[in-house]
């Protein structure tokens, strides 16, 4: 490979960090207070570090387009690869009206910031931002990869670094803060506990350095240079995370945060105590384009797994029809309508949190299932596969993969199990009616491609 299209350990590095950072998932670890910190450190050690090795050799080694569904494909073969990708692609049509969310309340900071809290507004929201994202892409109007860097970088990045900042300049000048910084709140207590199912979306929020991955092939030195950028683009994204939940944490109360727009809580806070209230529309403005860039950019994403499944003869062929912009319609037409039936949980449930948390702790919960089996498959391809050629692997040969591929998936099974367990800052009348939701929802979305698969219409 010449070394023009190499990639360097910088460019990489803001590859990772870009993919994985995310200002939504910001007030469920704000929740924990100062033992945030605690939390994400084990996060990393345990499920993060352990994502990204993996995926580093299954992506050296099975560089092809479809990514995890051609890596569980080549270890257990067409019919589990075609769970995983359509639970990839699932767990992302949750998430979805999560992120919008986020976006349609953070746009009330330009009018009235009291409508974040009204079910009508944010349903209707959720709709008219999906369906008018969903047809742009049907068009082929997407944005370039420059302008999608430049709204991660503008709407993710900036609003994260100014927030870390803002809450390390509080402390400092010794204004009032919502929680305590000392050791003995650094070590989660006995009452926290109550609150265990917020890692689900703690570890959801570290998803992503998979699909950065598949990159590391075109390092020059992947060996040697991957692990450097992987330890790198860690400590960038632990270090924004950490910094800007913590700033959530000093300045919002924890009876008053909003899990879907906690971030602009914080910052109205912040700019009017700094004497700067005239810029709480302009970072609002910085959030909604990079949450709008991020939308863009994964609405039609996790459809290429689908498309390629369907190509592959795991879905009716019906769904791998494309139009002239090479967008697989029927599949957006599909995502968009089970996307608008999702937006109702805001009418159906009380408040806004909660129905923020339901649709979050499902998106976390999914996530975690596909994880187990990527971990799953690269301790498969090990024996299998041993003879495909990777540009990177894992250290320790089988002792290695074992030791990271078990800590991995153990830790997303655990997490996963957490996640019924309901939060203690979001109260629930009736516990049964809430598993059931998250039991149910989540039977149906493993078993509809059981039924796809069975014969009726797999080659």
């Amino acid at each position: 490979m010449s070394k023009k299209k190499a990639l360097g350990f910088f460019q990489l590095v803001m590859i990772n960090v870009i993919a994985v950072d995310s200002i939504r998932t910001l007030p469920f670890s704000a929740v924990y207070g100062f033992s945030l910190v605690f939390f994400y450190l084990i996060a990393a050690l345990v499920f993060f570090i352990p994502t990204a090795l993996v995926s580093a050799e299954l992506g050296t080694g099975w560089p092809n387009r479809g990514g995890i569904y051609i890596w569980v494909r080549e270890a257990f073969g067409k019919k589990v690869s075609f769970l995983v990708i359509w639970l990839n692609w699932i767990y992302n049509v949750f998430w979805f009206p999560t992120i919008l969310a986020l976006i349609a309340g953070t746009f009330t900071y330009f009018f009235n910031p009291e409508l974040a809290s009204n079910p009508l507004y944010m349903t209707i929201a959720v709709l008219v931002l999906f369906w008018g994202a969903t047809l742009v892409n049907c068009l082929g109007m997407r944005a370039s990869s420059i302008l999608s860097t430049l709204g991660a970088l503008i709407g993710t990045i900036f609003p994260m670094v100014l927030i870390g900042g803002m809450g390390i300049l509080w402390i400092i000048l010794g204004n009032k803060m919502e929680i305590i910084l000392n050791w003995e709140d650094f070590i989660p207590k006995r009452e926290q506990l109550g609150n265990l199912a917020f890692l689900t979306n703690v570890f959801f929020g570290l998803l992503g350095l998979e699909m950065a991955a598949t990159h590391a092939r075109e390092m020059r030195n992947p060996a040697k240079d991957y692990p450097k950028s992987v330890f790198t683009s860690v400590g960038i994204i632990l270090g924004t995370i950490i910094l800007a939940s913590l700033a959530i944490a000093v300045v919002v109360p924890m009876g008053q945060l909003s899990l879907a727009i906690g971030i602009m809580q914080a910052f109205t806070i912040f700019f009017h105590a700094y004497g700067i209230p005239w810029a709480v529309p302009l970072i609002a403005g910085c959030i909604v384009l990079g949450g709008l860039s991020g939308v863009g950019a994964w609405i039609i994403g996790p459809t290429k797994g689908l498309l390629v499944a369907s190509q592959d003869g795991s879905l009716p062929a019906f769904f791998a029809k494309t139009n002239k912009h090479q967008v697989p319609v029927r599949i957006l037409m599909m995502q968009a309508i089970v996307v608008s039936l999702l937006a109702f949980v805001y009418v159906i449930f009380p408040t806004i949190n909660k129905s923020f948390w339901l649709l979050s702790v499902i998106t976390a919960q999914l996530a975690m299932l596909v994880y187990i089996a990527l971990f799953a498959s690269a301790i498969k391809l090990s024996y299998t596969k041993a003879d495909v050629p990777r540009r990177f692997q894992i250290p320790g040969k089988k002792f290695g993969i074992w030791s990271v591929c078990s800590v991995g998936a153990v830790s997303c099974l655990i997490v996963f199990l957490l996640g019924f367990l309901p939060p203690e800052q979001i109260l629930y009348k009736n516990i049964l009616v809430y598993e059931l939701i998250l039991v149910g929802g989540m039977s149906l979305a493993c078993l509809i491609p059981f039924w796809i698969y069975r014969g009726k219409f797999a080659k």
